[in-house]
This record gives structure tokens, sequence and C-alpha cells, in this order.
């Protein structure tokens, strides 16, 4: 029988992250169904449809590059809560201001009073507190 399934897999994409996270959409959907509207449970459906046809797929060309985009976005996306994460660990020793020129971070120690930041970027120079 195990046999049997691989020559079957054989030449097929298979299961990826972009896999993995379709199925927990689904998962969470059917969840919400329970609870919910059906359109959910038709959103879930759907998505393990989709699932199972990328993880069938021939295509394995066209699978892989539609993995490659959800990677990127993913990265995106913890990259993004990784800087407020790390953000959030120094409030208590700096401050970040936004330069109004150009919209850059600034981080500038705290318990300095009033001090004259200057952008590193624009060279624009404007007072704050900390």
């Amino acid at each position: 029988m195990r046999e049997r399934f691989y020559r079957f897999m054989q030449g097929r994409y298979g299961n990826d992250r972009f896999n993995q996270f379709l199925m927990g959409a689904a998962m969470v959907f059917l969840i919400i169904s329970i609870f919910g509207p059906n359109i959910f449970y038709l959103l879930a459906l759907g998505l393990m449809v989709y699932a199972y046809y990328r993880m069938f797929s021939r295509k394995v060309y066209s699978r892989s590059a539609e993995n490659q985009w959800y990677l990127k976005k993913e990265s995106q996306v913890r990259s993004f809560f990784l800087g407020k994460k790390k953000e959030f660990a120094q409030r208590k020793t700096h401050r970040i201001f936004k330069c109004p020129n150009c919209k850059q971070k600034i981080r500038v120690p705290r318990g300095h009073g009033r001090v004259e930041i200057t952008c590193r970027k624009c060279g624009n120079r404007f007072i704050k507190n900390t």
C-alpha cells in the first residue's frame, strides 16, 4: 500500500508552507462556521479543495512560484511584527520619533528633557521632549 502511494505521488508537488497555511485557515473557518453563518463553511471547503489541488498538481514550477510568493509575504509580516516587538522592548530606555519632513524613524534616549533632533536622512531639525 505504501509503495502504491509513493508511485501515485511521484511527479506531484506535495505539501509546502502555503498548503499548511491554507489548511490552517480552512480549519479556522470551519470552527467559525459552527457558530456563525454558513459562508464560512463554503470558504473552508473552497480552501481545502484548493490545497488538495495544489498538493496533487503536476505543475511543480507553478506551485513552487506560488509558495515563493507566499513565503515573501509571510516574511514581510514577520519582520513587521519583529520590528514592533523590538520597539516595545526598548520603550523604557528610548523614545522613537518620526521626522516631520521625511517620516524617518529616529530613536532618542529617554530622560534628556527637550532636545533638538537632526534627521540623518534629510537633515531636518526639530525639537521634542524625551
